[in-house]
């Protein structure tokens, strides 16, 4: 659910932030199209070891989404074309929802697409409200997929087209 939305077959320039484990990464790889450029970005070097396990030929960044702007400047990518995300938005404080998200526009093209998820009892808490209010507020379009009943809790994905 959270990787298919996107449209692989123009999308060149691909971040994802907090990839965790791998899964989404995995699905990325197996999406990108031949002349794309991918990196992921993963505080956690305990998790960041753990997707490199899972998908050795991705570079893994132990930095912070924060940095993004940097980041793809080292990796020759003006702007990009879609950013999947894993963060756990619901948890984190306002400034660095902030931060993150306004280095987000920074690098996301026109018309880039941003993906993440939230899991439905996080959306009633505060930083749940206000962060899907600032999706609404920065993003030229806010979709929300079915809900994933699979998944435990249960999740959606915000589909974002700047």
């Amino acid at each position: 659910m959270m990787v298919d939305w996107f449209d692989w077959d123009t999308a060149r320039n691909v971040v994802e932030y907090g990839p965790g484990t791998g899964v989404f990464t995995e699905g990325v790889v197996n999406r990108l199209h031949t002349d794309a450029k991918f990196f992921a970005i993963e505080r956690s070097g305990e998790l960041a070891a753990l997707t490199r396990e899972r998908c050795p030929g991705v570079d893994v960044h132990e930095e912070s989404a924060a940095d993004i702007a940097r980041l793809c400047e080292t990796a020759g990518m003006e702007q990009l074309d879609a950013i999947i995300c894993g963060l756990p938005w619901a948890s984190f404080p306002e400034s660095l929802q902030t931060s993150i998200l306004d280095a987000t526009l920074r690098v996301l093209k026109p018309g880039g697409q941003f993906a993440t998820f939230a899991y439905w009892q996080g959306v009633v808490l505060p930083a749940g409200m206000r962060f899907s209010k600032r999706l609404r507020s920065s993003f030229a379009t806010v979709e929300r997929s079915p809900t994933v009943w699979r998944n435990l809790p249960p999740a959606f994905v915000y589909r974002c087209v700047k």
